[in-house]
């Protein structure tokens, strides 16, 4: 189930209501893009738990294909969850190089995910 809301600076901002729906695959998240891009989204919110764990698993490449379609589609990505307990340094490395690039951030609050994408 997909919700929306406004930001203050006017973008339409889409997230994937935690609970709902568990993104298993790039086609998966094809079309929640496509969904939002329909709605005039700027951006999507997911959580940790919209995730197949095999997303935080690199060896999978699951979580790198996801966030290349958000850079070749130019959308915004925040990634809400509690990161700081991540055993795995190529995934920490990964979440840290993620956050400098800005397209996709991992973040620890739903308000600081609508601050990353507070854009327009």
């Amino acid at each position: 189930m997909i919700k929306y809301h406004d930001t203050p600076k006017g973008a339409k901002i889409a997230e994937l209501v935690p609970g709902s729906d568990i993104i298993n695959n790039v086609d998966d998240m094809l079309d929640i893009l496509a969904n939002s891009w329909h709605n005039e989204c700027h951006g999507i919110i997911l959580h940790e738990g919209n995730l197949n764990p095999d997303f935080f698993d690199l060896k999978t490449r699951l979580a790198g294909e996801i966030l290349q379609k958000f850079s070749n589609y130019r959308t915004k990505l925040a990634i809400i969850g509690d990161f700081s307990d991540v055993k795995s340094k190529s995934l920490r490395d990964f979440i840290r190089e993620s956050n400098s690039r800005g397209t996709t951030c991992f973040v620890s609050s739903f308000n600081e995910a609508l601050s990353k994408l507070n854009i327009k």
